[in-house]
């Protein structure tokens, strides 16, 4: 099974919950770099292609299955993307194949959201609005016909998600960039996104000059994207961003 990365279109961050978690809207879209999980019964877990990987081994121990999984893997690591969480969900949704008594998705997204609050989106379909911590869920109908050039800076290295909300100290103004986000998100308009709360990129700016119609920082990055209307803008959009690092052309994945 295919294990899609994320690109968060827009990510707006509020004041700290009762639970530590920041207040967050923000707006999930699959696109098609994957990783690719396979997936079998074994007396004994073992990971290959992957070792360093800890999501999956506990999302098997939750899920209550032993099994050889073999990973693929294509998404950079803590760049964004989600690939951690989505290996996990994938992982969730394999092993609940070959148990005796399947879960129901009530049951497996509870088991996916104690592995991290971006594991349950990759359970569900299509796009989706997060809010709350940012596992709480809507679908969303939005536009798909779009091409996608990710950015992944030389050099580019990131702490963990949770120092980088630790540091975050914009609550102000929340429930305004908040109100943008869902205006933009009800005329269907993602070029009229807030930007990303949480990061910022000076690659953005070469991306717009290069023809995207919406750039951005995924997640607490450090990857970059740019959206564009036209396959033939974004492959030399990608080409002139080849300079900066690590390069993929990518469309939105349901």
């Amino acid at each position: 099974m295919k294990a899609h990365a994320k690109i968060n279109l827009a990510l707006v961050v509020g004041p700290r919950r009762s639970d530590g978690l920041h207040e967050v809207a923000t707006v999930l879209q699959r696109v098609d770099l994957s990783d690719e999980i396979e997936l079998e019964a074994a007396e004994r877990t073992a990971i290959e292609g992957f070792a360093e990987d800890t999501l999956i081994r506990e999302a098997l121990r939750v899920i209550g299955v032993t099994a050889n999984v073999r990973i693929e893997k294509r998404i950079p690591v803590a760049a964004g993307l989600g690939g951690g969480s989505s290996d996990a969900a994938t992982t969730l949704r394999l092993a609940n194949q070959i148990l005796d008594e399947p879960l129901g998705p009530r049951a497996l997204h509870g088991l996916a959201l104690g592995l991290g609050s971006d594991v349950p989106f990759f359970l569900r379909e299509g796009p989706q609005l997060g809010r709350g911590s940012g596992a709480a869920l809507s679908q969303l109908t939005l536009p798909q016909d779009y091409w996608v050039v990710l950015v992944l800076p030389t050099g580019a290295r990131k702490v963990s998600t949770k120092a980088v909300y630790d540091a975050f100290d914009g609550e102000a103004g929340f429930e305004d960039r908040r109100e943008a986000l869902l205006a933009a998100l009800e005329s269907r308009d993602l070029a009229a996104l807030p930007s990303n709360d949480l990061a910022s990129s000076p690659i953005t700016h070469e991306l717009r000059l290069a023809g995207a119609f919406r750039t951005d920082v995924s997640g607490a990055g450090p990857v970059v994207y740019g959206l564009f209307a036209e396959r033939q803008r974004a492959v030399e959009a990608r080409e002139l961003m080849a300079s900066h690092g690590a390069t993929w052309l990518a469309q939105p994945a349901w």
